[in-house]
């Protein structure tokens, strides 16, 4: 007999679906640290291959990650009701088009519209009056 009488013999689906289990939470948690470790890597690593071969590796890897994202946190498997499941992967390619075309085009047009720089100024610090950095007119030396 089961312990819970008022709830029947059988489990009752109120259509809340399946939340996973731990395990597949965690490797979802796993891909989308390494699908974000990865673009990082690759950044701080500045290889060099054209720039245009690390934003199609950053991109693919970003697609990659909305798709884990998904599978694994929002559950949209094979298994949910099969208007559902178009309705919503046909929103997830329009969304996932819209996130990399934007971010695309942002990043083009920060680059295109920021002011150029000089070596000198690369360094993060001011410019300095002649004679200032060898302890010259108004230099404190406390």
């Amino acid at each position: 007999m089961s312990e819970h009488p008022e709830h029947g013999q059988g489990h009752v689906d109120h259509g809340h679906g399946d939340h996973g289990t731990f395990g597949s939470l965690m490797t979802g948690f796993g891909l989308a640290g390494i699908l974000t470790l990865i673009p990082f890597g690759i950044v701080m690593m500045e290889p060099d291959w054209q720039p245009v071969v690390s934003i199609g590796i950053i991109m693919g890897l970003g697609a990659i990650q909305i798709v884990v994202h998904l599978v694994y946190f929002l559950h949209l498997n094979r298994d949910s009701e099969e208007g559902w499941t178009f309705a919503a992967t046909i929103f997830a390619i329009v969304i996932l088009a819209i996130v990399l075309a934007g971010s695309l085009w942002v990043m083009h047009n920060m680059n295109a519209n920021m002011m150029p720089m000089s070596e000198e100024n690369m360094t993060g610090l001011p410019d300095l009056p002649a004679g200032a950095e060898h302890g010259g007119h108004g230099a404190s030396h406390e």
